[in-house]
This record gives structure tokens, sequence and C-alpha cells, in this order.
């Protein structure tokens, strides 16, 4: 767990951990210089975890990092401090996942808001992007109806509560880094499913799973959140690209791309000047990220013409 001012959520989060009849796990804390009452609620509520405490806020993705080379398991679950598992959560994904060790990664039934909100509507089963690369959250405000009650292969899991085989993070590390730090929050889940994919990993979606996630960015409202939050947002959305898209995906997806990118220009030239850093940053960091795109591209496993079967349209996605 990756804590910055999180008090307000642990409490409820910890005692659902601390109900998971899944009993060989341990506890790892990596906190991001909060000024609140985090680090004192960790300790009295799991004092056996072990807490990495950072002197600066390094992201979601420096702090899983952290935790992550910190670790021994043989799976590792990157838990939001707003999420409330069921108490089955954890032995229902291991169950499941040592069935097929071509499994790396497994997304969950995950609900919007807590246990008590009625209806039920998701707040993901899965990732999955569309054709201009835009990721989306699998069933997102849908009430319940029973629809996603089987289990299947997605794209990728949302960063909330995801379970990653060990082995699948060892095999897709890029100079010593699980999530790339570069994205440091936001969309690093995407990236980290669209790497596992080319590398020949896949995801399963696992429905007797539940957790429950008060989820405070939610696609399509930008309007209240952090202007750094945006900022990351956009940079974010092309480090993606620069990294991950094959040839093949521009040649047939390039169009469709293109001009999504154009209408966030516009957006961000009237609306969101601030956000257009995003750009310098990536400039600024150029031969970083074309390493990456060698590196995963000379380990690629699945040829990119099978790869754009990954990428449909909302209208197209079957359960």
């Amino acid at each position: 767990m990756v804590t910055w001012n999180s008090a307000g959520d642990l409490p409820n989060c910890l005692k659902a951990l601390a109900a998971q009849t899944y009993l060989n796990v341990e506890y790892i804390v990596v906190d991001n210089a909060s000024g609140d009452d985090s680090l004192r609620i960790i300790a009295q509520s799991i004092p056996q975890a072990t807490v990495i405490r950072n002197q600066e806020n390094r992201g979601f993705c420096g702090g899983h990092n952290q935790a992550i080379h910190a670790s021994h398991g043989e799976y590792y679950l990157p838990l939001n401090p707003d999420v409330i598992l069921e108490p089955g959560y954890i032995a229902i994904v291991v169950e499941q996942m040592r069935r097929d060790m071509g499994v790396g990664m497994a997304a969950t039934r995950l609900y919007l808001g807590t246990p008590e909100d009625q209806p039920r509507r998701f707040d993901s089963t899965g990732l999955f992007l569309d054709r201009k690369r835009r990721q989306y959250l699998r069933g997102f405000r849908e009430v319940d109806t029973g629809q996603y009650d089987r289990t299947g292969e997605v794209f990728g899991v949302d960063g909330a509560a995801p379970i990653y085989l060990r082995a699948m993070l060892e095999d897709i590390s890029v100079d010593g880094e699980y999530f790339d730090e570069l994205f440091h929050s936001h969309k690093e889940d995407v990236d980290l499913a669209w790497r596992a994919r080319i590398l020949g990993w896949r995801c399963v979606y696992i429905p007797g799973a539940v957790a429950y996630h008060r989820r405070t960015f939610q696609p399509g409202r930008r309007k209240g959140i952090a202007a750094e939050v945006r900022f990351h947002a956009v940079k974010n959305r092309y480090l993606l690209l620069l990294k991950n898209e094959s040839k093949a995906g521009w040649q047939r997806d390039g169009f469709f791309i293109l001009l999504y990118d154009v209408q966030i220009l516009v957006y961000l030239l009237f609306f969101e000047r601030h956000s257009l850093q995003a750009f310098v940053t990536l400039r600024r960091n150029w031969a970083r990220i074309q390493r990456w795109r060698r590196e995963i591209a000379l380990r690629a496993k699945v040829p990119p013409q099978e790869q754009l079967g990954w990428f449909q349209n909302p209208t197209e996605i079957k359960d």
C-alpha cells in the first residue's frame, strides 16, 4: 500500500484487509511524506507491517516499485487506501490464477462507493483501449444486472486493487522499474498492462472477487481535479503511445489517434494551458522513452498484427 494523507480511508481499508480468509500475507506500506495520521493508523492497525517512509511524494509508481523490491510473495497486490475488500478477495483470485500460469494479472468485480451503496454500480471489471487509444474502465457506472458474471480474458486491470503474478512483474521490468516512474501516477496501470500483453502475459477477469472503491478521479471529469493530476494525465497519454504503440497500430488507427490528439490540443490551448508543460517533460525524457520502447520491442512475444485485436471501440465490447 502506498499512502499519502490517506488517514480518512485507512480504517475501513485495513479492517477489511484484516478480515481476509487468505492468511499468508506480508504487509508493506510506503508513505509518501504524509502530513496526517496515516502512519499512526498503520502502526496501530498492522504493527507487523514493513514501513518505508519517503521524504517526498514519489507517486504511485515510485512507491510501489519500492514496495515490490521489498516484497517476497508469489503475488503482489497494490491496494489503494480507498478500497474495501470482501473477505474472500485474495483467496479467490490466487486460486483462479494458479490454474493458468500464462495469466499474469487479475481484474475483479470493483463497485463504486461502499458496501452499503445501492444500487451497486460498477467501478471497473477490467481495462480496455479503443482505436483512439483512449482508456476505459469496463462497465464503469453501469448498474450490476449480471452482465459481468462470467470469468474471461480482458485487456488489463485497473490499479486500485489488482493482483499481479510476481514472475510477470520481474519479466516485464525495465531498468529495475515495474511501474514506469516517469508516469508518477495516472495511466500507469494501463502502461503496465500494455507492456505485459506485448510480452505475452494475459489478464483474467474474476467476478467472484469483490471490492468497493471510493474513486476520486473519475473518467471524463476534469473539473475540480488538481492541476498536477491533469498534467500527469496529459503527459501519460503520450508516454503510452511513444513506448507501446506498434507501426501496424499507427497504420491502421493513426487517423483516429491523431484526430483525438488534435481535440486534446485544442482543449489544452483554450482551457488548460498549464498542461502543455507535459510536452516539455516528454522532450526532456526523449532518450529514456526511446530506450524503454526499444527494450519492449526487443522482448515482444505478440506480433503487432495480433496486437490490433486488443483495441476496440466501446460498442464493440462484448462480455
